[in-house]
């Protein structure tokens, strides 16, 4: 039998998302981030096409970004729980990484794989920046789904989308975990 890395096995067993609204300062410096990003980006990547690339957003970014959100909303109709949603991630948060699905023109590496290889990035930078000792939480919210506000906000363009935004700072309170799945109800053994 190999050897179990045991810290691993217990991170993975007592993992939760935290809620990005209790979040708080501080935050990691940029030597922390990048420090964070450089295990994230250890992530499968099948063809070494690097198909994503990332946003950290500061405070400053993130206020920016929550005027964008309320314009758009507006544009779109001005319903007050779109503003408050568009805004919300974005007015609480402190410090973010947006992970750009940037998929390539690459025959032999499936778009689908492509897609998901940025999936896998956001969730190794929760589980990098939870392994610094920082909370990480993974939202999108409508803004991250609008064409206009990801050209706009974050320079998409053709078949860029945004696959999530982590936000990283100093967690709230720990909530009780949630129930989770019944593998015996998800798993078919063939």
């Amino acid at each position: 039998m190999p050897a179990q890395n045991q810290a691993v096995i217990d991170h993975l067993a007592s993992r939760q998302s935290p809620s990005a609204k209790l979040f708080r300062a501080p935050v990691p410096s940029r030597a922390e981030v990048e420090a964070i990003l450089a295990l994230a980006l250890r992530v499968p990547d099948h063809g070494k096409l690097e198909p994503w690339r990332l946003i950290v957003l500061d405070r400053a970014a993130m206020a920016r970004l929550a005027d964008l959100a309320e314009a758009r909303a507006r544009a779109l109709g001005g319903e007050a729980e779109r503003i408050e949603k568009g805004r919300g991630q974005f007015d609480r948060g402190h410090l973010a990484v947006v992970v750009i699905s940037a998929p390539k023109a690459a025959e032999k590496v499936p778009l689908a794989e492509q897609v998901l290889s940025a999936g896998a990035l956001c969730m190794n930078i929760l589980h990098a920046a939870s392994a610094h000792g920082w909370g990480a939480c993974w939202l999108s919210g409508w803004p991250s789904h609008d064409p206009v506000f990801r050209a706009e906000a974050f320079g998409c363009t053709g078949d860029e989308t945004v696959a999530g935004i982590v936000h990283i700072a100093t967690p709230g309170p720990s909530a009780p975990d949630r129930p989770r799945p019944d593998v015996a109800k998800l798993v078919t053994w063939a």
